[in-house]
C-alpha cells in the first residue's frame, strides 16, 4: 500500500503538564514530615546498589551513620515491592556487581540463569533469514542471564540487611527544592477517588527530607525530568526512547544460546523510521524470555510493539523454540536510547544526584544498562559519603561534582563514547546505518569524525501504510491480545483512582490512533469525531503498566497511586 502522509506530529499536541509544577518547597509541618539521611527514589539496580554501598561505608564508619539519624538510608519504591516494576532482557555484564559485593558475594550467589554459553545473531526475512557473525557490540561471552525483577528483590534484601529502610507502594510525586538546593521529595496521596475526592481510606502524602536525594527512577523518571528542567541540565542532544515488549514462556525443550535478530518484521527503508530488533534468552532448562524492541521515532500510525512481537513469534525459527510451550508472563517498558550525547550536562545538583537509566546510562548497541546502573549507584554512594564528612556538606554547590568526575573516570564513559553516534545513524535506514555503525565499531568511535544529532520521538511526522494488515490475530496459544497480556503482567491497579496520564483529549484521528496502536496495554481508545477535524480520546488508566511510551510520543506519564501497576516476578 502506498504510504500517506498525515502532516501530524505528536509534538504539535503537547500534554497539559509542566515539569515546573512538580518542583516546590516543603509543605508539611515539622511534626508531619519524615527526616532521613540519604533518600533514594527507585528500588532498581542503580538505587539499590547505591543503598548497599552506603550501608557498607556506614558500617565501617558508625559515627557518620549516627549523624544521619534514626534512618540513615531510605528507598521509596512506587511498586508493590522491589522488583515489581522491573523489566529487561536481561544479559548482564557482571563486573559492576562483582565490584559492589567484592568478597562478600560471588555471581553464583546472585539469582541468575547462569552464564551465556552460546549466541547467535540472525538477519530475518518473513520466512527465513541468515545467521551472521555477532557484531563485537553484541558478543556476550562471560555475561550472565538474569531476571531483573528477581535481581531487584535480591538487591533489596541485601540493602535491608545493611540497614536501609525500603518503603514500597510509595510514589515520589514532587521534588522539594529550597534556596536552590534539593532537600527531599513529597510522596503521593493514597485513597483518592476518580475525581480526586478523599475516600474512607485516604492517606495524605508527606514531605520526606534528606541531606542528599538520589533519583534512580529508571526510564521516563517523573522527578528526573523535572530536575533536568529545573537545574538546566539538558544534554547536547534530546533524549530518545524505544519500547520493548517481553514475554516469558515455559517450554518443553531447553534453549542453549542467546539469540538476537534484526530485520523482519521491521521495514528497512529510512522513510519508515523503524529501528529495533528482538532477543530470545534461555532461562534455565524449561523457560525462555523473548521480546521485541522498536524505537519510538517510528512514523507509522499503526505500528505496535506488542503486535510486532506477536508477528515475530510466527517466524519458523521462533515457532520451533516455542512449540509445545505456554506463555506465563508478559510486560512492557521503554528503554532510554539517546546515549552519551543525550546525557544531562551534569549528573548532580546541590543535594541531588542522578543514577542509572533515568540519567541515560544505557549502551544501546551492546544492549546493556544494568551494570552501568549498578556502577553509577556505587560511585554515587561513595561521592555522597565523602560529602558527609566533617567540614563538608552535600548541598554546597559543586560538592557532588566528585560523582560526575568518578563516573567519567570509570569504564562507563569510554564505553559510551565509543558508541555515541551509533543509534543516530540508523535514522538513515538499516543498510546505510549498518555501514556507518561498522565504521564506528572498527574505529572505536573515531569515525565518522563528528557527532550526530538525535531528534525527539514526538517530532516524527505520521504516515499511514496499512501496517496493521500483517499482524496475526490472537489465538490465545501463540499470539495474544493486549488485554489478556495486561492480566499476565499481574496488574492490580484500582479502577477508581485518579487518572495519572496527561494527554490532549481532542486531537487529530491519526494521533489518537497512533496512541491506541502504540500502547501495549490498550489504555487509549479513539472516540467519536468532534466535528472540527479532531476526535476525542478515551482512556482506561487502570490498564496502564507504566511503560512510559506515552511520554515519548506526545503525552506524559505521572505516578499513579503507590502500589499500582504490574507485579512482575519473572521479567
Amino acid at each position: 500500500m502506498k504510504r500517506a502522509r498525515t502532516g501530524v506530529a505528536p509534538e504539535q499536541y503537547p500534554p497539559p503538564f509542566a515539569n515546573r509544577d512538580v518542583v516546590g518547597a516543603p509543605a508539611s509541618a515539622p511534626g508531619d514530615r519524615i527526616d532521613v539521611g540519604v533518600l533514594i527514589v527507585g528500588a532498581g539496580p542503580g538505587g539499590l546498589a547505591c543503598a548497599i554501598r552506603l550501608g557498607q561505608l556506614l558500617e565501617q564508619h558508625p559515627q557518620v551513620a549516627e549523624r544521619l539519624g534514626d534512618v540513615p538510608v531510605a528507598v521509596v519504591e512506587k511498586g508493590k515491592a522491589a522488583g515489581s516494576h522491573l523489566l529487561s532482557g536481561a544479559v548482564v555484564d557482571p563486573r559492576a556487581l562483582r565490584r559492589l559485593f567484592k568478597d562478600r558475594l560471588h555471581m553464583e550467589d546472585i539469582p541468575s540463569y547462569g552464564q551465556v554459553h552460546g549466541e547467535a545473531v540472525y538477519l530475518l526475512t518473513a520466512r527465513g533469514g541468515w545467521r551472521i557473525p555477532p557484531p563485537p557490540t553484541m558478543r556476550n561471552h562471560g555475561n550472565w542471564i538474569v531476571s531483573v525483577s528477581q535481581l531487584g528483590r535480591f538487591l533489596a534484601e541485601q540493602a535491608e540487611s545493611g540497614g536501609t529502610a525500603i518503603l514500597p507502594e510509595t510514589t515520589a510525586e514532587r521534588l522539594l527544592v529550597q534556596h536552590g538546593r534539593v532537600v527531599g521529595v513529597r510522596t503521593g496521596d493514597k485513597g483518592r477517588g476518580r475525581e480526586g475526592q478523599a475516600l474512607a481510606n485516604f492517606e495524605p502524602g508527606t514531605d520526606v527530607l534528606a541531606k542528599v536525594t538520589v533519583l534512580a527512577e529508571g526510564t521516563q523518571g517523573h522527578l528526573t525530568a523535572a530536575a533536568i528542567d529545573h537545574f538546566r541540565l539538558h544534554g547536547q542532544n534530546p533524549q530518545v526512547w524505544a519500547l520493548g515488549v517481553k514475554e516469558v514462556w515455559k517450554v518443553p525443550r531447553p534453549l542453549r544460546k542467546v539469540i538476537h535478530t534484526m530485520g523482519w518484521p521491521l521495514r528497512k527503508a529510512a522513510k519508515y523510521g523503524e529501528f529495533g530488533g528482538s532477543f530470545v534468552y534461555p532461562m534455565g532448562e524449561d523457560m525462555v524470555s523473548l521480546g521485541f524492541v522498536v524505537g519510538l521515532e517510528y512514523r507509522d500510525v499503526e505500528l505496535s510493539a506488542h503486535d510486532l512481537l506477536q508477528e515475530f513469534k510466527t517466524h519458523p525459527r521462533i515457532l520451533k523454540i516455542l512449540a509445545g510451550g505456554e506463555r506465563i508472563a508478559w510486560g512492557a517498558k521503554t528503554i532510554t536510547e539517546g546515549g552519551l550525547l543525550s546525557l544531562p550536562s551534569r549528573l548532580n545538583a546541590p543535594g541531588l544526584v542522578l543514577v542509572g537509566e533515568g540519567a541515560g546510562l544505557v549502551n544501546v548497541p551492546r544492549l546493556k544498562g544494568i551494570h552501568y546502573a549498578v556502577e553509577s549507584g556505587l560511585l554515587a554512594a561513595e561521592a555522597i559519603f565523602a560529602t558527609l564528612q566533617p567540614g563538608e556538606t552535600p548541598t554546597r554547590v559543586g560538592a557532588l561534582d566528585r560523582y560526575d568526575e568518578a563516573l567519567r573516570s570509570s569504564y562507563v564513559w569510554p564505553d559510551l563514547r565509543e558508541v555515541r553516534n551509533m543509534r543516530q545513524v540508523f535514522d538513515r535506514g538499516f543498510f546505510v546505518g549498518g555501514a556507518l555503525a561498522s565504521a564506528m565499531t572498527v574505529s572505536r568511535g573515531h569515525l565518522p569524525p563528528k557527532d550526530y544529532p538525535t531528534h525527539p520521538n514526538a517530532g516524527a511526522t505520521l504516515i499511514r501504510t496499512g501496517r496493521a494488515g500483517s499482524y496475526p490475530p490472537a489465538d490465545g496459544r501463540l499470539t495474544f491480545d493486549k488485554l489478556s497480556s495486561v492480566f499476565a503482567s499481574g496488574n492490580r491497579t484500582r479502577d477508581d483512582q485518579p487518572n495519572h496520564l496527561r494527554i490532549r483529549t481532542r486531537v487529530p484521528r491519526d494521533l489518537a490512533e497512533t496512541w491506541a496502536w502504540m500502547c501495549p496495554a490498550q489504555v487509549y481508545e479513539v472516540g467519536p469525531p468532534d466535528g472540527d477535524g479532531t476526535v476525542s480520546v478515551r482512556m482506561t488508566p487502570s490498564n496502564c503498566v507504566q511503560c512510559g511510551a506515552i511520554s515519548a510520543k506526545g503525552g506524559r506519564l505521572t505516578p499513579p497511586e503507590g502500589g499500582s501497576g504490574p507485579e512482575y516476578s519473572l521479567t
